[in-house]
């Protein structure tokens, strides 16, 4: 899935910052980090490089949220089936 930093995406009390302090955005992803360990680096096939650096309550196991920068590149992007690879 995807989604962008603002409250379209993530709720009224969105302020632009992931749950561990980065700018949200293009290139940071929301993970389940029983899974993928918060910092992770990725490569995304169809993205690009990202980094694990969000969780959000509906992303579990192995689902990933691919921010964007704006809730139009979000909802252009939908929800697909991506390959993830681990880079570190």
């Amino acid at each position: 899935t995807a989604y962008d930093p603002g409250p379209r995406s993530c709720g009224k009390y969105a302020d632009g910052y992931t749950s561990i302090g980065l700018k949200a955005g293009y290139g940071v992803v929301a993970i389940d980090p029983t899974v993928i360990p918060y910092r992770t680096r990725l490569y995304i096939e169809g993205y690009g490089i990202a980094i694990a650096g969000d969780c959000g309550s509906a992303i579990k196991g192995y689902r990933v949220d691919l921010g964007f920068d704006t809730y139009a590149e979000a909802i252009k992007f939908g929800r697909k089936k991506v390959k993830v690879y681990f880079l570190d």
